[in-house]
């Protein structure tokens, strides 16, 4: 006689800032007991987030999490148990320059940020660029420092423009050339051409045998719809983006009142 199995989903991909992290970086403990309960079902865990690794080894650390990863919106995939990278696409940085003069003469001067490739990459922030939360950066007063080494990414701002209307129009003008992204509030990023969560997830569940129809994912922000449309069931915080809301299949309630852990608890029974 079949049974049915422990838990309906092999693979659960959650976002970091404003889905499993609350506002404080913290997971609560009823959301780690159920990805605990969860995982112990038979499910893999993948964190699927927007930071490149250097911004979020300290998480893992604090989680005691060692398995794969998917940062900076889908260029890294790494083994948090092992430390070490196991793909890495970095952005093309003659297209990223090019990018960068189209949508300023669209919008004029942008406050820049750039995060480098690699373990130990610096996250670089120019004059005027207003870092969200309390991450490390290094500061840089030559834009020329930008494109020295690999990157993974650019951020933008703007003076007057919110984080909407800037992405609309950068990517009207140079979405040719990179692809852009709101990732948070503040945070609007220029990405190798392509490049979004979904392409990291989807090679690191090939790494764990698994597919999208096994994926339960979890998110907040623009820069998760690509993740949503790719796996099986994509479940949207309480505080989520409107976009994103739009798409997911089922809403939960907000990272700080333990949306992941509601979802997963119902699941398991």
């Amino acid at each position: 006689m079949s049974t049915a199995p422990a838990f309906p989903y092999r693979l659960i991909a959650t976002d970091l800032d404003g889905t499993l992290l609350r506002s404080d970086e913290s997971v609560s403990r009823r959301t780690r007991d159920a990805l605990a309960a969860a995982t112990a079902a038979g499910a893999a865990h993948i964190v699927v987030t927007g930071r490149a690794v250097p911004w979020t080894r300290h998480i893992f650390d604090d989680l005691g999490y060692d398995g794969l990863a998917v940062c900076g919106q889908g260029a890294q995939v790494y083994h948090a148990g092992e430390r070490r990278l196991l793909t890495s696409v970095t952005l093309d940085r003659q297209l990223a320059g090019l990018a960068l003069a189209k949508i300023e003469a669209e919008v004029g001067p942008l406050y820049l940020a750039a995060s480098r490739d690699g373990l130990d990459g610096d996250v670089l922030v120019g004059p005027g660029y207003a870092v969200q939360g309390t991450l490390p950066a290094t500061p840089f007063t030559d834009a020329a420092d930008l494109w020295t080494a690999p990157l993974n990414k650019l951020y933008i701002q703007h003076p007057t423009l919110g984080d909407d209307e800037l992405a609309e129009i950068a990517t009207r003008a140079a979405g040719g050339f990179v692809t852009v992204v709101v990732a948070g509030e503040g945070i609007v990023e220029l990405l190798p051409l392509g490049l979004s969560k979904a392409t990291g997830l989807s090679l690191a569940a090939r790494r764990l045998g698994l597919k999208a129809a096994d994926t339960l994912a979890f998110g907040d922000m623009p820069n998760d719809i690509p993740m949503f449309g790719w796996a099986a069931r994509g479940v949207a915080m309480a505080n989520a983006h409107e976009e994103l809301k739009a798409i997911a299949d089922e809403m939960t309630s907000s990272n700080e009142e333990d949306g992941i852990a509601v979802v997963l608890e119902r699941l398991l029974g």
